[in-house]
């Protein structure tokens, strides 16, 4: 019963950050981007911190290391991540966006090893980066003779999105400081809020007072702050803990999936066959990339099932 527990709540999980990417879409044809993006953690940092508040002994951080955990996690993983992924989206398919941001737990290992020289990865593991590289050049189809083109811009944007999330996830790692989940979250949304504010000021974003009663603006940014990111980041945490890193970094290759359901239902979206070759070359560079794990792992539900 837990294990098809698990199961429907990783599917819900999947579902809700696929169509996240169909929100951004959506959201971006009323609120210019970085704005947007900003509004979105405004909101969504404030119902983390009223949750920290209540589940977390120490709802506010303490010391340089926590403190530097949470700068950490607000100009990479919320900031960097959010302001390249929505600028880049203008321009690209949710379903696209959601099998490059795919890429983070390739890189992340790729930082990890960098990072950590002494755990070099192995051949085959080099193999499996590299794929991930070529996955996003067959999505991208760069044109030598131009590459300005906006779609291609949109693409390296978005691969940038996903290489600042995962730098950020390996240095809060490295940095080891003992913060409770909640109130990183909550003082990291908060924190990338601000910045990225203060780009959407230095960029001079117009602002269309319209969008805040379009309905579809609206109900966008609501389901992104509290759906996608509040809702969303407590069921990855719960689902960390019962599954574990390997199973749960799954939900990259699940969510492209609503996102291309959901993109074509709502926004008339249609993949093309590179992107799609794309995605299952990235999904090979992943399961080289994490092939111990996933085969721990596979033996693990073996024997459990045994035991059944």
């Amino acid at each position: 019963m837990s294990r098809y527990r698990s199961l429907v709540l990783f599917l819900v999980l999947a579902a809700v950050w696929g169509t996240a990417f169909v929100a951004i879409s959506a959201g971006l044809n009323h609120f210019p981007p970085v704005l947007f993006a900003a509004l979105r953690y405004d909101i969504a940092g404030v119902v983390m911190l009223a949750y920290a508040v209540y589940a977390a002994d120490d709802w506010l951080p303490q010391g340089r290391d926590q403190w530097t955990v949470v700068a950490v996690g607000a100009s990479l993983m919320i900031a960097a991540y959010h302001a390249f992924l929505f600028v880049g989206q203008q321009h690209t398919l949710a379903a696209v966006a959601s099998i490059l941001v795919g890429l983070s737990p390739i890189l992340t290992t790729g930082f990890a090893r960098v990072l950590t020289p002494s755990d070099a990865l192995s051949p085959v593991g080099v193999v499996g980066v590299l794929l991930g590289l070529v996955g996003v050049v067959i999505i991208s189809q760069p044109d030598p003779s131009n590459l300005l083109s906006t779609s291609f811009v949109a693409t390296v944007l978005i691969f940038l999105a996903a290489a600042s999330f995962a730098l950020g996830g390996v240095l809060t790692r490295r940095i080891g400081a003992s913060i409770e989940i909640e109130t990183m979250e909550a003082w990291s949304m908060l924190g990338g809020a601000l910045l990225m504010h203060l780009l959407s000021l230095a960029l001079r974003e117009p602002v269309d007072v319209a969008a805040w009663t379009h309905p579809e603006a609206v109900a966008s940014l609501l389901y992104l702050a509290i759906a996608a990111s509040a809702f969303g980041f407590l069921l990855y945490f719960d689902l960390l803990e019962r599954l574990g890193a390997v199973e749960i970094n799954m939900v990259s290759y699940v969510a492209p999936i609503f996102a291309a359901i959901f993109g074509w239902l709502y926004l008339g979206e249609v993949i093309d066959l590179a992107t799609a070759v794309g995605f299952l070359v990235i999904a090979t560079g992943f399961v080289l990339v994490k092939r111990r794990a996933l085969r721990e792992e596979f033996v693990h539900v073996r024997r459990l099932r045994s035991r059944g």
